[in-house]
Order: C-alpha cells, then structure tokens, then sequence
C-alpha cells in the first residue's frame, strides 16, 4: 500500500535535540544536550500527597472529561500568578507549552505566510510552524536581545509578517536575557509596525541573581499572545501548559484545542491546581534557581579552566538552563559532535536552531541535569575533542 501524504508532512523535520539524546544513550555519555529539568527538583512528595486528596475528594471529576478552556480553578491562579491583570477568561489550559506553538500556528499561519523569529530560536518553535507552510524568517539580535532596527529591516521586506516569535526571558538556546529598554522599545516598534506578539516564557521565574523584567505582554496585553508552563517548576511529564490571548483570538485557539485533543487532562490539572495552594511554587522554585545557579557556575568554572586558551566563546546567563558557546574560526559544531561522543560527551550543535542562514560554530551546552562532577569531567572531555579538531577540515 502506497501512501499519499499531505503536502505539510513533507514540511514535518525530526527534532535534532531528541537524535542527539539517542547518542547519549551509550554508556558512560556524559550529556549537556538534552533542555531537560533536573530530576531533584520534581516535588514527589507534595504530588503523592495531591493525588491522594484529588482522588480522595474529587475522583469522578478527575477522572472524566472537563472543559476545553481547563480547569476554572487552574485558570484563576494562572492568571493571580501573572504581572499584569488578567482575565481567567483569556487563560486556556493545554497540554505543555508546546501545544500552544501548535494552536497559535495553526490559527494564525496560512501557506506562504510570513512569520518572524529571533535568529536563533527555539527549535521546537521552528518545529511546530513549519507544517503550516509559512516563510519563517529570522531577525538578528545581540546580549540584549532582538535588534530592533533588525526587526525593522525584516518587516519591511514583503507583506506584512503575521507574527515575531520571542523568547525574552533566558532564550533557548542562547541563554539570553531581554534588557527591559530593549522589551519597551520592540513593544514600541511592534505597535507601530502592527506586529501581533507571541511571547513564550518557560523560564523566566528560573533567575539567578534578580527576576526578569515585565513581559512584553504586560505592555501591550491587546496584540500579545504570551506561552507558559509549568514543565520547568513543577514536572515536564504531567504536560501542562497555557496561553493566554486576547478576548477576541481566544475563541479560534480554543476551537483549534477543541480539533486537536478536546481538554488537557482532567487529573493533571486537579493536581496542579491543588499543590499550588497556599504558594506552594513562592517556596519550591528558590530551591531549583540556587541549585541551577551552583550548576551554572560549575559549567562556567569548568570552561574557564578547560577552554581559556582554545579560542572559544561563552555567555554568562542569568538565568535559565542553557549556556551559548562559539568555536574557533574554522571549527564545525556539527562535525564535532561525533568526535565529541568518542571522548564521552554529547552537547547540541547550534545550527538547527537558526532560522535561514545558521552560524556552524555554535553549540548549547545545558547545566541543570548533570552533576558538579560530571560537568568537570564533560566539559574535560568536550576540551579533548576540541584539542583533536582537525584542522585540515576548517572551512
């Protein structure tokens, strides 16, 4: 039997990230590749203790369908968790952030739209927009963040683009950190530009030394879509996420969850919405920023005493899970990797994260899951491979 597939499937890639996790599965890897949360920081207890209560108080209700729009009670503390006032109307639950990406693209992209993005940009993002068939075009930016006169430059080259895609907060994979004049001037030149937002957040309350500034959606709350989720302070396996819209685009992301999985699952969202009484998250998540931290700290220590005399480049995050590292003028990020895995050690090549012309000396290491011990030795071993790059294969 022959199969005749629709013209999106051919626009579907494989992630990048989940082929090089396969690598990782040879013993002894000692991996910075996957953007996983560190298991020490998923609170068993407290959930063992809420899947008792849910099912003890309210299994029935658990356990059936619920509402397309989520649970009203999960809805109302996502909105009392946001710095801007929000309506739990605009609040629509879905099954991790990802699905967002889905709903926003399948609402708002037709073929041959065009659709702008940091330059790079989550992977998954470029992933879940490309089976719409648009023109995704990426805009340069700097340790700031997006480059507005860059944003210009893109937004004038053609139609007007349906949508910019940002990450202010702790981007993956860069890693970077939105400065709030930077936020207030892209607010400004999207306003002018009637540019619609869609700003994800799935790190910003994991900050180091000082919260992020406000989001860009608490400056223009009418043309914002803003993504979050609670993969990276609570657990990335119950699958909860959320979006929040503006009143007159959230009936089209609903019908558009509706076609897609009809609700997130009724016994996750009970759960949630119970451990997050009485501020559960004000004193759980400053445990995973100083964990985090300490690891952040041992990677740039690690870099520092391996790396500081090969030529390569790193970033200082603030925050996040991610760490931003360039190659050495003729060097290949791509080409290291398998070199890299020889000596024991997986990381994320850059380059699937660009959108249009990519930069092959660039590669994410993530921090969070490894441990102190491990990071001395991975980013060892990383240091070997880069000490055997061939040279002769400089480009």
């Amino acid at each position: 039997m022959a199969w005749t597939l629709a013209r999106r499937a051919h626009a579907m890639n494989p992630s990048v990230i989940r082929e090089v996790l396969k690598l990782t599965e040879r013993p002894g890897i000692i991996s910075f590749a996957g953007g996983l949360p560190s298991p020490r920081t998923f609170p068993v207890d407290a959930f063992a203790e809420s899947c008792a209560r849910v099912l003890r108080d309210d299994g029935q209700g658990a356990l059936q369908y619920g509402a397309s729009e989520g649970l009203p009670l999960l809805r109302e503390q996502v909105a009392d968790m946001l710095p801007w006032p929000v309506d739990p109307a605009q609040v629509l639950i879905t099954t991790g952030s990802q699905q967002g990406l889905d709903l926003v693209a399948k609402v708002l992209i037709d073929p041959g739209s065009r659709v702008l993005v940091e330059n790079p940009t989550y992977l998954g993002a470029l992933q879940a927009f490309a089976p719409m068939e648009p023109r995704i075009e990426g805009v340069a930016g700097d340790d700031e963040g997006l480059d507005p006169q860059a944003l210009r430059r893109a937004a004038g080259a053609g139609e007007a683009p349906r949508m910019l895609y940002v990450l202010p907060n702790f981007q993956n994979p860069t890693g970077r950190l939105m400065s709030d004049a930077r936020r207030q001037t892209l607010v400004e030149l999207a306003q002018e530009l009637e540019l619609p937002l869609v700003e994800d957040n799935p790190y910003g309350e994991l900050w180091f030394e000082a919260p992020p500034p406000a989001p860009l959606s608490a400056r223009r709350p009418d043309a914002c879509i803003y993504l979050g989720s609670f993969s990276k302070v609570l657990s990335p396996g119950l699958r909860l996420g959320y979006v929040v819209a503006p009143h007159a685009l959230y009936p089209k992301l609903l019908q558009a969850k509706q076609a897609a999985d009809l609700h997130t699952p009724s016994f996750n969202q009970r759960m949630v919405a119970d451990v997050l009484r009485d501020g559960f998250l004000d004193r759980h998540v400053p445990g995973i920023r100083a964990l985090y931290k300490s690891q952040r700290d041992a990677m740039l220590a690690a870099l520092e005493r391996e790396m500081s005399s090969l030529g390569l480049q790193w970033n200082r995050p603030a925050g996040g899970m991610f760490l931003w590292v360039r190659l050495p003028r003729g060097m290949d990020a791509t080409e290291l990797l398998p070199r890299a895995v020889d000596k024991g050690v997986a990381f994320v090549p850059g380059a699937p994260f660009h959108a249009g012309e990519a930069d092959p000396r660039t590669l994410r290491l993530s921090f969070v899951t490894a441990t102190r011990e491990q990071i001395d030795a991975g980013i060892a071993r990383l240091a070997e491979a880069v000490r055997a790059y061939p040279l002769r294969q400089a480009a």
